[in-house]
């Protein structure tokens, strides 16, 4: 963002590792001609970090590239775009799952986001890989070998996620019972972080990747975090995390200006 009020905003598809995401956002600075000094202010959302330590080393990484500075994660800029900055819920269940909660005080805390080693629960690979299982178990084994050993098993094994979910629908026993697991699995981690935070009810909830934009399986996630306890109210998403990155980056320059003054 620049000093004469012009905005960009740029949406990459990077890799995890810090390096090639300042690398490749240092690229296209030369392509556009862009210097640090007519830059006023840079908010960069990736993937890949949360922690203090990792968002301090991702900002050190972009610093050259504009004279203020914000990192944050993905998953945080869809919270604040989703629920336009307010306190609240954002859970999130694509390829892999997370749910993110802030407080008006400006607390952050997370359920999930491990991966596929170690969670996302409810998320497309949980789906797939948990409807591998129950075909294996019952002799149809040829599908799940086939899958763990394609190129890119977890994109594979997520794919079949839409599969389970329209099975489910139909009302078929196995993958009903696995959906019900994921829409558990998605509620208790709603139900954490809503705890860690103590929001008041009701907490506001929105949410965010392909399972989650199914409207049928999204109802199911809302009676089981009522099931759970918490009193929410949905909201659908307000706005994209690259407008809440925009947002953040307009909010630099303005305070940029106001210290010039």
């Amino acid at each position: 963002m620049g000093d004469g009020g012009r905005t960009t905003t740029i949406a990459l598809r990077s890799p995890r590792e810090l390096d090639r995401v300042a690398a490749r956002l240092a690229a296209l600075w030369r392509r556009r001609g862009w210097t640090r000094r007519r830059v006023a202010a840079l908010a960069v959302a990736s993937r890949g970090v949360w922690t203090p330590g990792e968002l301090s080393a991702l900002a050190r990484r972009v610093r050259r590239l504009a004279r203020r500075v914000r990192a944050l994660s993905d998953a945080q800029a869809a919270l604040l775009g989703a629920l336009g900055g307010g306190p609240g819920l954002l859970l999130l269940a694509g390829t892999g799952s997370i749910v993110v909660g802030l407080d008006a005080r400006g607390r952050w805390a997370r359920a999930g986001g491990l991966g596929p080693l170690l969670g996302d629960e409810g998320s497309a690979f949980w789906l797939g890989r948990e409807w591998l299982r129950a075909a294996s178990r019952h002799g149809r084994w040829q599908a799940a070998l086939a899958a763990v050993r394609a190129p890119e098993p977890v994109g594979r094994i997520a794919a079949l996620a839409p599969r389970v979910v329209a099975r489910a629908r139909r009302g078929d026993a196995v993958a009903l019972a696995i959906a019900r697991r994921a829409q558990a699995g998605l509620a208790a981690g709603a139900r954490d972080v809503a705890r860690q935070l103590r929001l008041r009810p009701p907490v506001a909830v929105s949410w965010a990747g392909g399972v989650l934009a199914d409207p049928w399986f999204r109802a199911g996630v809302a009676r089981a975090l009522a099931r759970a306890g918490v009193r929410a109210r949905w909201r659908r998403p307000a706005a994209a995390p690259v407008a809440a990155a925009l947002r953040l980056a307009v909010r630099m320059r303005e305070r940029a200006r106001g210290d010039a003054r």
